[in-house]
């Protein structure tokens, strides 16, 4: 399956969201002196990109959806006026792309895309290898509070399962992963990690828009919290670790029409 890219509805969703921020913060203001500084809300990390940031977070997110085909060549003029930029950021962007390996220059022939299904299955056995050790030290490290949060985010899930919110979901899933990682207190890995991110929202919200895989999503990431919860370091790494390469199946069957199991037993 592919999916048409709108990139200026994203460059519009990132402005829309910055200027909400914005008019948030002045009427904050406003207030401050009356009731102190305490009530500001947190700049959203993504209003924090440069455009070349932007850019690249786009175009990589598009490229691990499989909007483009591998070896497809990349127009960077087309790229730049569907972003609404000039082609600087779009050629920083994709330098940064070719350091990661997604995409690679060649002369006289342009910027081609070079992620494919092998690509992804890789990805996926290694977010899985990594997400499944940061499990483990979450089950032996988590603290009560961490405990707490864990078990509000799960319950949060069941309702939204429930409900079938595809987008409340996508939040829930990253505010479950995140508080794991919280939990584990790890740094190394945690960099690792940022790297093998394979979705973008529009694959989770196919995936997440079926209601038996939203049934099947929860039992899972049910599992895997009782285990960190119990303390139990090696039921939390089998189940994170099953649970990723499961959906990293899911995933490839909707990008490339995989069929197979991936073989990462």
């Amino acid at each position: 399956m592919r999916i048409d890219i709108n990139l200026k509805s994203d460059i519009s969703n990132f402005t829309s969201r910055f200027d909400r921020q914005q008019d948030f913060a002045a009427m904050a203001n406003e207030t401050d002196l009356q009731r102190g500084m305490g009530g500001i809300e947190k700049l959203d990390p993504q209003l924090q990109l440069t455009v070349r940031d932007h850019v690249h977070r786009i175009l990589r997110g598009a490229i691990i959806a499989g909007r483009f085909t591998p070896d497809e060549k990349v127009n960077e003029r087309q790229l730049a006026e569907q972003f609404g930029v000039s082609t600087t950021p779009i050629k920083e962007a994709l330098r940064l792309l070719e350091a990661e390996g997604l995409v690679q220059a060649l002369p006289r022939r342009g910027v081609l895309i070079k992620f494919n299904m092998n690509w992804a299955e890789e990805m996926i056995l290694a977010r899985a290898a990594l997400e499944s050790m940061i499990g483990h030290l979450a089950a032996r490290r988590i603290a009560d509070e961490g405990k707490t949060a864990l078990r509000a985010t799960v319950n949060l899930m069941e309702a939204a399962t429930s409900s079938g919110n595809a987008d409340q979901l996508i939040v829930l899933n990253e505010a479950f992963h995140d508080e794991i990682h919280r939990a584990s207190r790890c740094q190394y890995l945690a960099r690792l990690i940022e790297r093998q991110q394979f979705y973008d929202a529009s694959i989770r919200r196919i995936i997440h828009s079926d209601p038996a895989e939203r049934n099947k999503a929860l039992r899972e990431h049910s599992s895997i919290a009782d285990a960190i919860i119990d303390g139990d370091a090696e039921r939390a790494e089998r189940h994170m670790r099953n649970h990723v390469v499961r959906s990293g199946e899911t995933y490839l069957s909707i990008v490339f029409g995989k069929k197979e199991d991936i073989q990462g037993e």
